[in-house]
């Protein structure tokens, strides 16, 4: 009788120790997922910040690259009109010279 009462004692003892850590390991388990959740939306607060100052920064980009291209383009503009002026004087001036060198009168006559 007596160690049936000792066996049910500890039994007892043994299921109230079981239940406090779990209840124990429970409370742990709760801070840390609290933990985890307040890192997680720093996390997301970061990477959302840098999402804005990569978006940001390739818009500047994107600017500064229409800006040159618009001068790249003038100038190839700017130069292509130079060339097809100079392509309709070209047979003009070509002419003149032609023209100057076709009768000219010999320097040295001999």
């Amino acid at each position: 009788m007596i160690l049936i009462i000792v066996g049910l004692s500890l039994s007892f003892i043994v299921i109230g120790v079981l239940f406090y850590l779990g209840y124990n390991q429970n409370i742990q388990i709760q801070k840390r997922c609290d933990k985890l959740g307040s890192s997680l939306l720093a996390l997301q607060k970061e990477f959302s910040q840098y999402q804005v100052d990569q978006a940001r920064f390739n818009r500047e980009n994107t600017t500064k690259r229409e800006i040159r291209f618009d001068r790249i383009a003038k100038s190839i503009k700017n130069n292509e009109d130079a060339i097809h002026s100079v392509n309709i004087k070209l047979p003009e001036a070509i002419r003149k010279v032609v023209g100057h060198i076709e009768f000219a009168r010999p320097l040295d006559k001999k």
